[in-house]
């Protein structure tokens, strides 16, 4: 990270900050692009609950240089109007997002909650989507940077916890809670020292984390304690990779502006992620001869032609006249089979050209690979959207930049279907 704070660049500019969906979560100006940014990773940023939420919420960074502090007071402001990100109109809509609670007591317990108490707690956030904060909890968790007691037990020092309640518990048996119920598992210092890296955790104070298992590990090894000092190395690994996950880039307006195009048709099309690898199919056949199939791929909108692919379709229907349900089946199978086999990232969204019926073979295909994506069709009649799950399809506005993007790519995947299907007919005239 220290590296590629030090390559941006002095000038004045706009930087944008995203979530791990491509959402635009904060857009804010700067005289300085290199020190603005820098100052979200210093130890100064940890003590406000905004700087802290961003810096963990963010998964990517990009921003744009400006001739003038001006310039970039006035693109911020464009931004800020077509994105509305949540840091910049929280507490002006009045709502209750979701953030994080670690409770006041002898031995506290992580929580979620919508509602900030005068309960002396301690609160982090809020974020703007509380499902990515439960998974960035869930993957600290997995990674034993946090452990904490999961139990909804009231006990305390004073008041401990009935040992038959104790032995009933299935963390403490199964091993996933530090079990401070058991005073011979772990004392209330031990324990403290696990909330305190569960509050650095939360305010992505990862340097100091560091530095304590470090510590912790070098101590481990010198007792010959050689499994807790491989616990402490893989957990310096995890902080490691999750504090180097932040991708910074230089952007221009255009590309920012284009990606509205997908955060909007991930809204209306109920996708799980943001659209940016599409992979499109089509069939093109006569009377089922030489049936051919295309799959086309598109990054950001724009074309991927070394992911382009072409098949020749091995199925042959019973009856003249051709079969386009199962040869889109057949072209969808055979291309994640690929994906598989050759462990490819899974495209955000797989796009079929046909209607309802082509829609459910192709969903048929990919329940077979157990491959995890959204699909959606795309029909040439009335440019109707069908999506898994809705008996009725999908009108978007026929000028939206949204069906405009997925009818580029719909025939796109058409042209190069005929062109090879073309091929096919002409080689077997020869």
């Amino acid at each position: 990270m220290k590296e590629k704070l030090e390559r941006l660049p002095q000038n004045p500019g706009v930087y944008i900050f995203k979530d791990s969906e491509g959402s635009v979560i904060y857009v804010g100006k700067a005289v300085n692009l290199k020190n603005r940014i820098s100052s979200y990773f210093s130890a100064a940023a940890e003590k406000t609950w905004k700087t802290s939420s961003i810096k963990i919420s963010a998964k990517k960074i990009e921003y744009i240089p400006c001739l003038s502090e001006r310039e970039a007071l006035i693109l911020e402001r464009r931004f800020i109007r077509k994105f509305n990100p949540f840091f910049n109109k929280l507490w002006k809509d009045g709502k209750e997002y979701q953030m994080i609670k670690i409770t006041r007591e002898d031995f506290p317990r992580l929580e979620f909650t919508r509602r900030k108490e005068k309960d002396k707690a301690y609160y982090f956030g809020p974020f703007p989507k509380s499902e990515i904060v439960k998974k960035m909890v869930y993957r600290l968790e997995k990674e034993g940077i946090i452990k904490l007691r999961k139990c909804s037990w009231n006990f305390s020092l004073s008041e401990p916890l009935p040992k038959n309640k104790m032995l009933s518990c299935l963390y403490y048996h199964t091993g996933q809670c530090p079990a401070p119920c058991d005073k011979n598992k772990i004392d209330i210092k031990k324990y403290r020292v696990l909330v305190l890296r569960t509050k650095k955790a939360l305010k992505g104070n990862y340097s100091q984390i560091l530095k304590e298992l470090r510590k912790e590990m070098n101590l481990y090894s010198q007792k010959k304690e050689y499994e807790k000092a491989a616990e402490a190395r893989d957990c310096i690994n995890a902080i490691r990779h999750m504090s180097e996950n932040v991708r910074i880039e230089e952007i221009n307006v255009k590309s920012l502006e284009n990606s509205d195009v997908f955060i909007s048709m991930k809204e209306k099309l109920f996708l799980k992620k943001v659209p940016l690898h599409i992979e499109v199919f089509d069939i093109s056949q006569l009377f089922s001869r030489q049936a051919a199939a295309s799959c086309v791929c598109f990054i950001k909108g724009e074309k991927n032609r070394s992911h382009y692919r072409k098949f020749k379709i091995r199925f042959s229907p019973k009856n003249f006249g051709g079969d386009d349900f199962e040869m889109i089946k057949e072209a969808v199978s055979r291309r994640l089979n690929q994906i598989k086999r050759q462990g490819e990232p899974a495209p955000d969204l797989l796009l079929i050209d046909g209607g309802k019926i082509q829609l459910k073979k192709a969903a048929q295909a990919l329940r077979e690979s157990q491959i995890e994506t959204d699909i959606i069709s795309l029909a040439k009649r009335m440019e109707e959207v069908y999506i898994i799950g809705k008996e009725d399809p999908i009108r978007l506005n026929q000028d939206s930049g949204e069906i405009l993007l997925l009818r580029k790519m719909r025939d796109e995947a058409h042209r190069f279907a005929v062109s090879y299907h073309r091929k096919l007919r002409n080689k077997n005239f020869l």
